[in-house]
C-alpha cells in the first residue's frame, strides 16, 4: 500500500509545500482510495462478499446520511462543548478569528469527514467485521477500542510516556463510536459522525487560532499540546459522549 502511495503523495506535498494542509487533506484522499481497492478486493477474494461496504456498515440510505448529519453536530458541539466550558473556568482566552475562518471552516470538514470515514471504515468497518466472525460482542468492543488507541501511539517510547493520558481518551472513544454503531442498527452514519464533528470542531479551533491557554492549570487538565482528548476535560467529555450514546 506504501509503495503504491508514496510516489503519487511525495509529488503532492512537494507541489503544495507552501500548504501542508491542503497537501495533507490530498494525499490523505488518494490515500483512502487506494484503500477502498483494496477492502473491495479483500471481500471478494477473502470471504466472497460482491458488496463487502454494506456488511461494514456503509450503506446509501437516506436513514444513515440522517444518521451522519446528526452525529456530526452531536461531535462537533461536544468538542466546542469542552472548549466554551474552558473559557468560562477561565483556563482559555477567545482570539478573534482572522479573515480566512470561512476557507478553515470549509477545509476542516472535508478534511474531517475523510479522517472520519477513513478511520471508522477501518476500525468499526474491517476490523470489528473480522472479529466479529469468530468472537463475541464483548470481545469485538474491547478489542475493538485497544487496537484503535494502539494505532495512535505508533511514536518514539519518550512522546508515548508524555502523552500517555491520551490512551484511555481514544480507547474510551473507540468505545464510544463502536456503541453508536451497535445501537444505529450497525450502520457507519452515526460513528462517522461522531468522530468527523470531534475532528471538524478541533480543526477550526486549532487551525484558525481561535484560542490561548491561560496557563492557570497544567496542561494535563485542559490538554496536552493543545489537544483537547489528552487531558481530564477530554476524558470527562468522552465520558459524557459515551453515557448519551449508551441512554
Amino acid at each position: 500500500m506504501v509503495i503504491l502511495w508514496l510516489p503519487l503523495a511525495l509529488p503532492i506535498y512537494w507541489l503544495l509545500r507552501a500548504d501542508p494542509n491542503l497537501a495533507s487533506i490530498l494525499t490523505m484522499a488518494l490515500l483512502f482510495i487506494e484503500l477502498l481497492f483494496c477492502w473491495q478486493f479483500w471481500g471478494r477474494v477473502v470471504h466472497d462478499e460482491s458488496n463487502i461496504f454494506a456488511r461494514y456498515g456503509l450503506v446509501r440510505s437516506q436513514r444513515n446520511a440522517r444518521e451522519f448529519f446528526q452525529g456530526l453536530a452531536i461531535g462537533f458541539w461536544v468538542c466546542l462543548g469542552l472548549f466554551i466550558t474552558e473559557a468560562l473556568f477561565g483556563w482559555i482566552e477567545v482570539v478573534n478569528p482572522g479573515t480566512n475562518l470561512i476557507r478553515i471552516t470549509i477545509e476542516g470538514l472535508f478534511s474531517a469527514f475523510g479522517i472520519a470515514l477513513a478511520e471508522e471504515l477501518l476500525f468499526r468497518g474491517w476490523l470489528l467485521d473480522e472479529l466479529q466472525r469468530d468472537y463475541g460482542k464483548k470481545t469485538c468492543i474491547g478489542v475493538t477500542a485497544l487496537v484503535y488507541a494502539i494505532a495512535h501511539f505508533f511514536r518514539p517510547i519518550e512522546e508515548i510516556i508524555r502523552i500517555a493520558i491520551t490512551f484511555p481518551a481514544l480507547v474510551l472513544l473507540g468505545i464510544a463510536l463502536l456503541l453508536a454503531k451497535y445501537k444505529y442498527g450497525d450502520r457507519l452514519g452515526m460513528p462517522i459522525g461522531i468522530h468527523a464533528g470531534l475532528v471538524w470542531g478541533y480543526y477550526i479551533v486549532n487551525v484558525g487560532q481561535l484560542i490561548e491557554y491561560t496557563n492557570l492549570v497544567p496542561a494535563w487538565v485542559t490538554g496536552i499540546d493543545g489537544n483537547p482528548i489528552a487531558g481530564v476535560m477530554g476524558l470527562v467529555f468522552l465520558s459524557g459522549l459515551t453515557w448519551i450514546i449508551r441512554r
